[in-house]
Formats: C-alpha cells, structure tokens, sequence
C-alpha cells in the first residue's frame, strides 16, 4: 500500500501516519518527493483495512500496491538509484557505462595476474571471477573456492579494480564480502530465499542475475527479498532465458531493459556471454545493450578462451575484448550526446 500525502501536509500529519501504520502492525517507508510525500507500507502478506487511515489529516490518496514487490518498484521509490563503489564508480546514471570482465572461473594466479594487467591497461575498472562456481554437471570444474577468493584479493591488492565473485550458500558470504566489492547471485540461486536474506543484511551490493526461466515479477520479487532486509544496493543482470530455441546458449531478453528501467529504479546491466553462449555473439549483443539502454554490461574474457576449464566457448580473448571495449566506449559516448541533442531539440 502507499500513502500520497497533500503538498501542505505538515511534519506532524506524516508522523501521525507513520505511527498508526505501526499500530496497524506495519512498517512505514517515507518517501519524499519534489513535489509531495508518499509512504510506503510493508509487511503485509495480504490486503490491508485502511480504515485506520482514512480519518487522518493531509492524505490525498491510498492505492494499494498489488505486484510481489514494492520496494524496487518506481511506485515507491521514483528516482533512479545510484550505486556507488569507494565514490569511483558509479552504477545506474547515464554519464556512465560500466564494463565488467573477466574470466568465468579464476582457475590459477598466473591466469588472474595477466588479466587484471590487461584488463586495467585497457581501463576496465571491475574484475569478474568465480570463486565457487555452480556447474549444471558434478564432473564439471567447480571453483577454487577460498584459494580462488585469496587470488581474487592478490589481484584487487595489485591492480586496483574492484572484484565481482559469486556467492552460492548463506555459510559462503562472510568469506565472499571480505574480498568481494560487489556480491553476484548466479542464475541458478535468484530464487535462493535464504542467500536473499542474507545478503539483504550486507553492505555491499548485490549483483543479481535472472533466473533461468525467471518471469520479470520473479526476478524483481527476488530483489524485494534483498532490499526488504536493508540493502537498497541491488544490480539487476539480464543474463538471457531458456526458451525452445538451442541455436544460442539463452535466448538474449534485451527488451527486459526498457521495461525494467520503467517500472523499476535499480540499475540493470546485460551479460552478452551467458546470453548467447557463443563468442561471436557477444560483440552484437553488448554493443545493441547500449542502445537498449543497460547500465552496463559484463563480459567474459580469457588469455586462452579455449583452454579454459569453465565456458571457454563464450569468453573473448584480450584482443578481441580490447577492441569491443572500445567500441563500447564510442558509441555510449555518441549515444549519450544523440539522447542529450534529442531532448534539448524537444524542449525547444
């Protein structure tokens, strides 16, 4: 449910509303807004009698929020929300495009090492690698896990970037955070309702991905979970969907984009790799996320793509990478100056 109050709404009318929401046994969120307050109710698990509220002084409207989230929704919350790491970089503002890379599992120190000096020779200022890796196969390479976290660390320690690593379990985030700068919630964990919880009570944000076959109300319902317990710091990742169609890996969703940037104020960024599964996909789908209007995006890359013991088909080598990191950078840059031209044109 959410509370519109009045303009001239006094101080003392919002705080007589926040306490009967809490008689009522809810908890109020305010919201203020340039030109008038809302406040979000929550911790209802069904309709709530607004009776209580009704004989109130200063509200203007009660709507009662039916979708399974309310607090990433732009209903109650109508500014975009920036994400900031150390105050260098900034995720969900269109001044900046954020590219993420790196190789899909850290699998030795000297792979890591050369990666994270050509990925900061080129600018990248994230590193991604997994540490513990979720496998659809049990024979599969599953992750150095805490020797894999203390390389991530010598590579954060060395060069500077900030580092992505997934977590897989509740026990892993205290062991994850120390190194990690942004915690990543795999596919195959968005609806892992504890892992949710817990990392709803971290202080760092939270990378997370869509499911498998996730419905853009689950995905979204998954972030509640997260910022429900008191992190508002979520990354959205649109990371392709199982569809019938097998000629690519997932079937890339980029029209998720726009519809979540409008109904949602959390950041989303696309991961061309998973999406497509397949390396010569990857420049088309992360050049046309831009377009889309993504906030970044997050791409695998490896010295010896065919050499690497977890998806090598759909990592780009550094040459490659290099030359679509470029890329990337020119056209957000044109884009942004096309978009900036276009709106001062239809003011005028």
């Amino acid at each position: 449910m959410l509370v519109v109050m009045h303009q001239w709404a006094t101080e003392e009318d919002i705080e007589e509303v926040k306490k009967t929401i809490e008689e009522m046994g809810l908890k109020p969120v305010v919201i203020p807004g340039a030109e008038r307050t809302a406040i979000g109710v929550i911790g209802n698990q069904g309709w709530i009698d607004d009776t209580p509220l009704m004989r109130l002084k200063g509200i203007m409207e009660i709507i009662h929020v039916t979708k399974p989230y309310k607090l990433v929704s732009r209903d109650f919350h109508p500014e975009d929300t920036i994400i900031s790491i150390d105050n260098t970089i900034k995720i969900g503002i269109a001044d900046e495009f954020v590219i993420i890379a790196g190789p899909c599992a850290v699998e030795n120190y000297e792979q890591m090492m050369r990666a994270g000096e050509i990925l900061t020779s080129l600018g990248v200022k994230i590193i991604r690698g997994g540490a513990f890796k979720p496998r659809t196969s049990p024979h599969s390479f599953q992750g150095l896990k805490e020797e894999g976290l203390r390389i991530l660390a010598e590579v954060k320690r060395q060069f500077g970037l900030k580092v992505v690593t997934e977590v897989m379990s509740p026990e892993h985030v205290e062991k994850v955070q120390e190194v990690a700068d942004i915690l990543q919630i795999g596919a195959r964990n968005m609806q892992n309702f504890d892992l949710l919880k817990e990392l709803g009570k971290v202080q760092k944000p939270v990378l997370l991905k869509r499911g498998l076959s996730a419905t853009v109300d689950e995905w979204l319902a998954s972030a509640e979970y997260i910022v429900v317990e008191g992190n508002e710091r979520v990354i959205l990742c649109e990371r392709g969907i199982r569809t019938f169609e097998r000629a690519t890996r997932n079937t890339a969703d980029l029209s998720v984009i726009p519809l979540i940037k409008k109904i949602s104020h959390l950041p989303v960024i696309f991961d061309p790799s998973h999406a497509t599964g397949k390396r010569d996909l990857v420049r088309p789908m992360a050049l046309a996320s831009v377009v889309a209007g993504a906030d970044g995006v997050m791409i695998e890359v490896h010295p010896e793509p065919d050499k690497a013991l977890s998806d090598g088909q759909q990592s780009l080598n550094f040459e490659a990478f290099s030359r679509l990191y470029r890329d990337l950078t020119k056209l957000h840059r044109f884009y942004k100056n096309e978009l900036k031209l276009s709106e001062s044109s239809t003011l005028v």
